[in-house]
């Protein structure tokens, strides 16, 4: 498989775009891209969990429901969230209704709560690899899970987090831009 596929703007991107509108945009907009601030990485987070299993474009074509019924993922109002919320979002077609996953994501709130303003930010990018890392020239360079991920998932489950596994903090770590895997000749190098 390649590793870059042009556009319908003739931009070359990293092939796991497709040819999916939505995924184009995601990619030039978010993926890669420095995220910072408690809230924002709840998020990222919290639905990089509810994507373990899935496929990303699926989360990705839920997030504005999945926004809304977790209250645009305030770590504070998410976790006031008791079994009534958790039977609500049970029934929620517009969401993954996977009961563990919502317990997580409710805990994952109450734990974030507990911490001071910026720590879940400064403890996140405290496990970023240093910039000087070479981009990848193929996705066979990409790796699923890096030593700094499997760190941030073992400081992350010492502390009480749930559904923050290596593989899925290297996906979080991707997308919130603390490693670049834009592979060369994306137009985002």
């Amino acid at each position: 498989m390649t590793s870059l596929i042009a556009g319908p703007d003739e931009r070359h991107r990293c092939a796991w775009v497709g040819d999916d509108a939505e995924y184009r945009r995601y990619h030039d907009e978010e993926w890669g891209t420095p995220l910072h601030g408690d809230r924002a990485l709840f998020e990222k987070m919290s639905l990089e969990g509810f994507q373990a299993g899935l496929s990303w474009i699926t989360i990705l074509r839920k997030r504005p429901r999945f926004r809304e019924v977790f209250a645009g993922f305030d770590p504070a109002v998410v976790a006031a969230f008791g079994e009534d919320d958790v039977m609500r979002l049970m029934t929620d077609v517009g969401i993954i209704r996977n009961r563990s996953k919502i317990e997580a994501t409710i805990g994952n709130a109450r734990l974030v709560q507990e911490m001071a303003e910026g720590e879940l930010d400064a403890l996140m990018w405290s496990f970023a690899p240093s910039s000087s890392r070479p981009r990848p020239s193929s996705f066979a360079d990409v790796p699923a899970v890096t030593p700094e991920s499997a760190a941030m998932s073992k400081e992350l489950r010492r502390r009480g987090f749930r559904f923050v596994g290596p593989t899925t903090m290297y996906a979080l770590m991707q997308s919130a831009g603390m490693v670049d895997d834009h592979v060369e000749g994306c137009w985002r190098t």
